[in-house]
């Protein structure tokens, strides 16, 4: 039992890196083997997660731990918050591959980013088992040089460009969070991530530290999570394939990012600490700034993964403002967005590329009439849109409810205007999209209608229902012990006792 439970957190990140490895070694030559390892890994992920979490849920901590140098230790530990993070990931890595296959079935350098693909979910993984700020940190970089070949899969000029923007914002970041990493290291020491933080001794003999610390890890970790104005390379990145877009905006890279910052002020600083530093005003305004600039430009974006992207920047930016209202209401509303923004996101990038392979549609004002020709796909992104709006059954309107519940238990009733504000907007750049896909006429012709098989199709399409159908899952079943509403819930009851 004991080695079980110092293993198994690190197998979790080793079946996707040596699933990377292998697949680089195996090159382009063999695709079978490519996808029976992609597919197995995918399995065997999800199947620890699954084994990890039920450890947890029995009161077990599994700790994989090893000293890099004297008094700094690489360590990978599960608790409940980890296990919500890696359930996301393993859930979505696994719809993500049978998307990715069959999405990449006729493209060049497979192999290549196959081997990414699986390297940057290893990073994520790192990041979600991550057990103090130095791991962390460690997995965040690894996870950006991961993730950087992906976004410039194509080859393109723009690709290239917006590979360089990517790097530029996400290693400034870094640099950034390894100054204030190292400085809190020199006030307090290694620090583990504890449900309400460790800093408050200090909060008297280092305040101006460790608020200027706070910001320089907050810019480093919002940086990921497109935090206004470090958002640049989000909408850039959209050059990237389908799958990549899914992958930064649903379980990686803005995922990341929004984590850390939940793991900041939760387990490092602690909400009171963060509250009497008063920091956690400037966090609520900025991620409120955010919310309505994200749906603002996206109403004037006429491509339509770029729409999206600017729907990301805004609807990320909901964890934050439920972490910075604080409170256990608001918390909740805020963590548990993180799971329902991910299936609902992915559901809106998976039909995208589904509209951009097969159709050749990459414009809003192409859209005319696709429901009657993709009856399946249009229907699943419909129910993304409405989620992502906040209407109910779909799993946006729980968080929604419960962020705005906990602004007025919080007495930071404002915040219910920025969401009323927010979910208008929503409705302002989704509603037109839905009424061009259902109500207006299907051209005579589309820009680019591809000839696949029917197994490809169905890949790709049963990816987005299944997508679908989670994110209204757990929005109908949002009551469910085993719902991602009732396991934050126990999360936070450790914040707020």
């Amino acid at each position: 039992m004991d080695q079980l439970m110092f293993w198994t957190p690190l197998l979790t990140v080793i079946v996707s890196a040596l699933t990377g490895i292998v697949i680089f070694v195996a090159g382009e030559r063999h695709a079978l083997l490519r996808i029976i390892l992609n597919l197995a890994a995918a399995i065997a992920k999800l199947l620890l997660v699954v084994m990890i979490g039920l450890l947890v849920r029995n009161g077990f901590t599994p700790e994989f731990r090893v000293s890099l140098v004297p008094g700094l230790d690489l360590v990978l530990r599960a608790d409940a918050l980890s296990m919500l993070f890696a359930s996301l990931s393993a859930v979505l890595w696994l719809v993500t591959t049978v998307y990715a296959i069959a999405y990449l079935e006729r493209s060049p350098n497979r192999a290549r980013f196959f081997g990414f693909f699986s390297l940057c979910v290893a990073a994520t993984m790192g990041i979600s088992m991550a057990g103090n700020l130095l791991t962390f940190f460690i997995f965040y970089e690894l996870l950006t040089l991961t993730t950087w070949p992906l976004v410039v899969h194509n080859g393109t000029a723009t690709a290239i460009r917006a590979g360089g923007t990517y790097l530029r914002y996400t290693l400034s970041g870094g640099a950034l969070f390894l100054v204030g990493l190292v400085w809190l290291y020199g006030i307090s020491g290694p620090q583990a991530f504890v449900a309400g933080g460790t800093l408050a001794d200090h909060a008297v003999d280092a305040r101006l530290s460790l608020q200027i610390i706070f910001v320089l890890l907050t810019i480093g970790m919002g940086v990921k999570a497109a935090l206004f104005p470090l958002h640049g390379w989000l909408p850039k990145a959209m050059v990237a394939p389908a799958p990549v877009s899914a992958l930064l905006h649903a379980v990686a890279v803005v995922k990341a990012g929004a984590f850390g910052l939940i793991r900041l002020v939760e387990d490092v600083y602690g909400a009171d600490l963060v509250a009497d530093l008063g920091l956690d005003l400037p966090l609520l305004l900025i991620a409120a700034f955010t919310i309505l600039y994200g749906s603002v430009q996206a109403l004037r974006q006429v491509d339509l993964k770029k729409r999206l992207a600017f729907s990301t920047v805004s609807q990320v930016s909901y964890i934050i403002l439920g972490i910075a209202i604080g409170g256990p209401v608001a918390t909740v509303g805020g963590i548990v967005h993180l799971v329902h923004q991910g299936l609902m996101k992915i559901i809106l990038f998976f039909c995208a590329g589904i509209f951009a392979n097969l159709l050749g549609v990459k414009r809003i004002d192409q859209l005319d009439g696709i429901g009657r020709r993709m009856p399946w796909t249009s229907t699943s992104f419909t129910v993304g849109a409405l989620g992502m709006i906040g209407l109910p059954p779909v799993a946006g309107f729980v968080s929604k409810w419960y962020l705005g519940a906990g602004a007025v238990e919080a007495g930071r009733t404002w915040v219910v205007a920025i969401l009323v504000t927010s979910s208008v907007l929503n409705a302002a750049y989704f509603l037109p999209v839905l009424k061009r896909i259902w109500l207006h006429p299907p051209p005579d012709q589309w820009p680019h209608e591809a000839r696949v098989s029917r197994l490809e199709t169905g890949s790709l399409v049963g990816s987005a229902i299944v997508a679908a159908v989670l994110s209204l899952g757990v929005g109908l079943l949002a009551g469910h012990p085993l719902s991602p509403l009732n396991w934050v819930d126990s999360i936070v009851a450790g914040y707020f006792p």
